[in-house]
């Protein structure tokens, strides 16, 4: 099967990879996938990973242990746990610590003809949803996550620092619960997506002001974004980190200290919230895709996915078109 793989610090396209067939597991063959800023990060050296990249998909279930699924259109959670530890007993294996991460972390990704995959990793996709639609059911339930971890209410006020696909998806996540909400980034086309938010354009991610937020969402891609999310909330305010990239972020902890800020890292979300938003069909998540591109055309459209114009960049095989 072809297959994008980072190998040797290299990005190529892979004509003969072999197609995965891991005992128990699900066999996938994917209709459509994202390229996510996480996989941009990979092959500048983020998380050491070789192999297939790619972790956001939609595909079709060739064949499966829980048979009731073969056939059936899916998203699939990225975190395939051990299945024997107490997180992974209690239905939640993404910080099982013997895990697999799809094209993340020990398991081959997304961007090949077919992937394999856990079956109890598995959702069926509503008919509602089309394939451009549930192929940002990924990182909008990564979106979903922040309200897993911190009780936002109408009374917030709530940064998101970031004008980029993901920051877009935590607007609207964030938007359902009638908070104070505003967006802040340095591209004002991007940035006019983000409609009934108010919106704040900077240079360098690097703003001047009262900090008067009590919650700042960091999701710029960048290290300068964490700065400016602890330079924007009230004492005892709260940082949510969504940021990955490979290097490293330096900040004042004095001011930490000193406010009391909590810094709450933020990762992957459960699917089943992600599905039921996208099933209201009230995310407009669409409007972010910027290309659309073959498997065999996907290092150019890792390219495309770099271009600061650039939001959503999606690969299809090509029996897909």
């Amino acid at each position: 099967m072809k297959a994008l793989r980072f190998e040797r610090n290299q990005l190529r396209l892979v004509e003969d990879a072999p197609v995965p067939r891991i005992e128990g597991e699900a066999l996938v063959r994917v209709i459509v996938a994202g390229i996510c800023s996480t996989d941009l990060e990979i092959v500048r050296g983020y998380a050491g990973f070789s192999g297939t990249i790619g972790h956001e998909f939609v595909g079709t279930v060739v064949s499966s242990p829980d048979r009731s699924q073969e056939g059936c259109r899916v998203v699939g959670e990225i975190n395939a746990g051990c299945g024997l530890c107490a997180l992974c007993r209690a239905g939640d294996s993404r910080h099982c610590p013997e895990r697999t991460v799809l094209g993340i972390h020990r398991r081959d990704g997304a961007f090949a003809e077919f992937l394999s995959l856990p079956a109890r990793n598995l959702l069926v996709v509503p008919a509602g949803i089309s394939d451009r639609q549930a192929v940002f059911t990924e990182p909008l339930a990564a979106a979903c996550a922040i309200l897993e971890q911190v009780k936002i209410h109408q009374d917030h006020r709530v940064a998101v620092i970031g004008d980029g696909k993901l920051g877009h998806l935590i607007t609207r996540v964030l938007a359902t619960t009638g908070c104070e909400l505003t967006m802040i980034g340095k591209h004002p086309d991007k940035l006019a997506l983000s409609e009934g938010t108010r919106r704040i354009e900077v240079r360098g991610l690097d703003a001047s002001g009262p900090s008067h937020f009590d919650i700042a969402v960091e999701a710029s891609g960048s290290p300068d974004g964490l700065r400016l999310a602890i330079g924007l909330v009230r004492p005892r305010g709260f940082v949510v980190l969504k940021s990955t990239f490979h290097g490293a972020a330096s900040f004042d902890t004095s001011r930490v200290v000193v406010d009391e800020i909590t810094l709450i890292g933020s990762r992957c979300g459960r699917f089943a919230p992600a599905l039921n938003l996208l099933a209201t069909g009230t995310m407009g998540v669409e409007q972010l895709i910027s290309a659309e591109y073959g498997l065999s055309e996907g290092i150019a459209a890792m390219k495309r996915a770099q271009e600061p114009d650039s939001l959503k960049v999606l690969l299809r095989p090509e029996q897909y078109g």
